[in-house]
């Protein structure tokens, strides 16, 4: 099987073309550098995305925050999910922990600005 990607790994958007055999990546063309060939390999296997939203403070005011890692695709929605069911104390800083172990993930968010 073929797949077409477009790299998101950096600003070049390289455009991708990885043959797929058994649910993993057994060639990658069209990038221009490894972190294309990396991304190909993971986006047909077991892909991620980082998620930023924001979390409530206990200012009714929103807070940005980010996960620490990239989360497994199919776990976004539960993670936005534990994020928004947050509340925070301020003050928070940069790379405050906002939310442990998201939806069980093991992955941490945290806070991505100065609040309070």
């Amino acid at each position: 099987m073929t797949r077409e990607l477009i790299c998101i790994g950096c600003p070049m958007g390289c455009e991708l073309t990885v043959e797929v055999e058994d649910g993993k990546a057994v060639s990658v063309t069209g990038n221009t550098c490894g972190i294309g060939k990396k991304y190909a390999e993971t986006e047909v296997s077991a892909p991620t995305r980082m998620v930023t939203t924001t979390v409530m403070a206990d200012n009714g005011k929103p807070v940005p925050v980010k996960t620490r890692t990239a989360v497994p695709k199919e776990k976004i929605s539960d993670v936005v999910k534990a994020v928004k069911s947050t509340t925070i104390k301020l003050p928070a800083r940069i790379g405050d922990t906002a939310v442990e172990n998201a939806a069980g993930t093991g992955i941490d968010v945290i806070v991505t600005k100065n609040a309070g």
